[in-house]
Parts: C-alpha cells; sequence; structure tokens
C-alpha cells in the first residue's frame, strides 16, 4: 500500500459547506483498486412498498458527513491515517428495471471486492443489501448482524413478487449467501401482517432480538450475545437507519416508533469492535421525508462507527500479521 493514505479536506482550511460533496471529505475516484475501505453509494429504492425516496439517500449522507472529523472521540482511532479510503461514486443503477438494477447494483460492488476493497455502502432501501451480498458472498455464506425495525424475512409481496425491501434476507438464506445460524436481526418491532411472520426465520436459526428484550437487557448483553453469534467468521453488518426511534430519525420510508436512540446504536456498533466485518452498509435514509436533516446526520455518523471498526479491525490484523510472519515474508 502506498502512502500517504487519503485524507479528508480540513474543515478548519476548507468550509464544510463548500466543494463537492463526497463521503467524509474524502477523494472521490473511480475505482477501488488499491483501497482499503471504499464507501459506495447505492441511489435506488426499486423495492420501496410504502414512501420512496432512499434513492435521495447518499446524496444527502454525502452532505451530512461533511460533520465527521478525523479521530473517533472514544476509541481514538484515526482510520484515515490507518486505512486507505475513499469514496468510488455511486453503482450504476436502472429505476425502472428492477431485475437490472439488482444486476447493476451487484455488479458494481463486485467491481469493488475484486480489488481487495471492503465495501461500506449508503442505500438505498434495504432491498439493495441482496446484491451486495451476492457480490460479497459467493465463495461462503457470511454472518449477518442486522439492526432493524423490521425482520425484512417475507416471502412475497402483491402477488409472488419476490423481491421487495421486505424480503432480502429471506432470498439471502435461500441463496445460501447468509448462514442464518450465523445472524441475529436486533431491534424488531411495530405491527406484522401475521402471527406468524417471523416464523420462519426462526425456524432457519435466526435469532431474533426484539425491542422489548433489548430494553430490558441493555446493549452490552445484547451486543455480547451478538457477537457470540457471529463467532469469528466473516460477518456482514446491515444497518436499517429505521431502527432507531423517528424522532430522532423520521426520513425513512418505513418509520416505526419505539426504536433505538442514537446514542444507543452508537454504542452498540462500538461493541463490536474486533469482529470479522467484511462488508456493511446503512440503508433507507429517505430525504424526502427528513427534518433538518438529522436522519442523513444519523447515517453518515452510524458510517463514520462503521469505517472506524473496520480501518480498526484491518490495523489489528495487519499488526498480527507484522508480529507473525517469518522474515522475508512478503
Amino acid at each position: 500500500m502506498t502512502a500517504p493514505f487519503h485524507q479528508p479536506i480540513d474543515a478548519a482550511v476548507v468550509p464544510r459547506f463548500s466543494g463537492h460533496a463526497t463521503f467524509m471529505r474524502l477523494p472521490a475516484v473511480s475505482s477501488a483498486e488499491g483501497l482499503d475501505i471504499a464507501l459506495v453509494g447505492i441511489p435506488w429504492d426499486g423495492g420501496t412498498t410504502n414512501r420512496a425516496g432512499a434513492r435521495h439517500g447518499p446524496r444527502e449522507v454525502r452532505s451530512q458527513s461533511s460533520l465527521m472529523r478525523r479521530v473517533h472521540h472514544v476509541s481514538k482511532v484515526e482510520p484515515f491515517a490507518i486505512a486507505n479510503i475513499a469514496d468510488v461514486g455511486d453503482v450504476s443503477v436502472n429505476p425502472i428495471d428492477l431485475a437490472d438494477g439488482l444486476a447493476r447494483i451487484e455488479a458494481g460492488i463486485a467491481e469493488i471486492v475484486a480489488h481487495g476493497a471492503i465495501p461500506i455502502a449508503a442505500g438505498g432501501d434495504h432491498l439493495t443489501t441482496l446484491p451486495v451480498l451476492r457480490a460479497l458472498a459467493k465463495e461462503r455464506p457470511v454472518g449477518l448482524i442486522h439492526f432493524d425495525a423490521h425482520s425484512d424475512t417475507n416471502d412475497t409481496y402483491f402477488g409472488n413478487n419476490p423481491y421487495t425491501h421486505g424480503t432480502p434476507f429471506r432470498r439471502a438464506i435461500e441463496e445460501g449467501l447468509v448462514d442464518p445460524k450465523r445472524m441475529v436481526q436486533i431491534g424488531i418491532r411495530g405491527s406484522i401482517y401475521d402471527p406468524d411472520e417471523h416464523r420462519w426465520a426462526i425456524e432457519q436459526g435466526v435469532r431474533i432480538i426484539y425491542m422489548e428484550e433489548f430494553v430490558r437487557r441493555g446493549p452490552a448483553d445484547v451486543m455480547a450475545e451478538a457477537r457470540e453469534i457471529a463467532g469469528g467468521g466473516p460477518t456482514y453488518v446491515s444497518f436499517d437507519i429505521d431502527s432507531i426511534d423517528p424522532s430522532m430519525a423520521p426520513g425513512t420510508g418505513t418509520p416505526e416508533a419505539g426504536g433505538f436512540t442514537t446514542r444507543e446504536a452508537q454504542e452498540m456498533l462500538r461493541l463490536l469492535a474486533g469482529v470479522n466485518i467484511v462488508g456493511s452498509d446503512v440503508v433507507e435514509v429517505a430525504p424526502p421525508f427528513d427534518v433538518g436533516g438529522m436522519t442523513a446526520l444519523a447515517g453518515a455518523t452510524i458510517m463514520f462507527e462503521l469505517i472506524c471498526l473496520i480501518a480498526q479491525l484491518l490495523a489489528q490484523s495487519r499488526d498480527f500479521r507484522s508480529r507473525t510472519m517469518a522474515p522475508g515474508e512478503p
């Protein structure tokens, strides 16, 4: 890896409101070649069943991410000093053809993975996670730590349509992309269509932690279980912004009362330090329903937490390799 790594624009030199909007004010690059972490937008909401608008999420998350600084104030991780990170732009999408849209997203993420970079995606509705997993998990299924108000393991909508933002994880399990016994869903709540709506997921081995259980147990206990479920294998982290209470994140397609605070969300992510995260996303930010950019800011903040986690993981793995490899080993 060549040095120095890409660096964000300094807000003390160039004001946050000036210049082109990129994730974390990092350089915009055309390829993930040479990157450790690729920040990518997926401006597509072709799977939305209620309020459309998440296609506009990546642009607004980029804008609000100008508020992120260089160093995590708790872990002291300085991600841009220990990993090469940049904004690789948006994947190609097709807003009027669902099948082609999914194929384009998969191809865009596959290109990132082929360069050896870890993708952190900003959606987009939650169906975008399915093609991301298709690109990431071709060789082996991954574990999944999933923050959401909804399980997204329904089968079909509107007749026999298997592809909506309410079905991606059922499809991912069926396609062998996710190991359901290494999958945990945290924060599930709200009214459901049928008393047995979650039965299929539970029968596959998915651990569902409803919001009421989360409130009773607290973040530390819940995340200790999540870490145990994920184990040491490759794990994907998917964060639906509607897991946060709509009083703090109103700009989303299917809001549900009674969610996490943003502070609880940050705490839970920090408790994932050391988990073998091979990719992640923040989805369902819908700016047309936002208030003062607060949902997009929450999305950008979650992205920064994920960047710090993955950068720290990469630094630790390099340090371990440097201490264990034989002299002269490349």
